[in-house]
């Protein structure tokens, strides 16, 4: 049987695969404000719901505050951040979506009391990336096990002072079915499945590996619409 670990690393390594290989156009035009189909068109407004409703999680003012966005992807939230004045350290798995991201960087305006981003390529559980005043994971998770959500969150707030603010994908009878049927199709031909999690197990997990730390649950919302589902979900201390 694998370890917890073991299942982390090789799901890591297929979702860099895909985001930095197979679906790297996609999400470049999905992150952008080019015309697409009806199905990426909802994908991209639950998209924007989401970034916007975890970004209203944040404080307005956020000089001298530390960021990470966790999977930051071509670093929309990051920006958003960043004119607030935060400093935000942007990581993805993807090189290319991540060098995106700072070409994109690069064509915006100040806007008076802008902060910074530093980009980077590579694992957002890293040590190295030292301590944050909030943390936000928009849909970085959503494609591991309820175990090591639990520990990814464990790990990320272990190095936060303040907030944790990650999403999930919500276990419902149509996510499960669809997540079942997803694995009779060949692994070439699929993007690495969303997890159905159960928010009440992961919630007893999080009590169990944060309550003695000071942390508790704070608010959660669902976005869904078209073929988008999500769950917010903020953990404060």
């Amino acid at each position: 049987m694998k370890t917890s670990n073991a299942n982390y690393i090789e799901r890591r390594s297929e979702i860099e695969n895909y985001f930095d290989r197979t679906a790297a156009k996609a999400w470049e035009r999905l992150t952008s404000n080019a015309p697409v189909g009806r199905i990426r068109a909802s994908v991209r407004a639950g998209r924007d719901e989401m970034r916007n409703t975890l970004l209203s999680w944040l404080p307005q003012d956020m000089r001298g505050l530390r960021l990470l966005d966790a999977g930051c992807g071509t670093g929309a939230l990051a920006l958003e951040a960043m004119q607030r004045g935060a400093e935000v350290v942007a990581i993805d798995l993807s090189p290319t979506l991540v060098q995106l991201g700072r070409e994109r960087n690069a064509t915006l305006q100040p806007n008076g009391r802008s902060g910074s981003i530093t980009y980077l390529s590579g694992d957002m559980l890293d040590d190295a990336l030292g301590e944050f005043d909030h943390v936000v994971a928009m849909d970085s998770v959503i494609h591991y096990d309820t175990p090591d959500i639990a520990n990814a969150i464990q790990r990320l707030a272990g190095r936060t002072r303040s907030s944790v603010l990650f999403t999930i994908a919500p276990s419902s009878p149509l996510l499960s079915v669809a997540h079942a049927m997803g694995r009779f199709f060949p692994s070439s031909d699929r993007s690495p499945a969303l997890t159905p999690v159960s928010q009440a197990r992961l919630r007893a997990l999080l009590l169990q590996g944060l309550g003695g730390s000071g942390w508790t649950e704070g608010r959660t919302q669902r976005v869904s619409g078209g073929f988008y589902t999500s769950q917010a979900w903020e953990w404060t201390r």
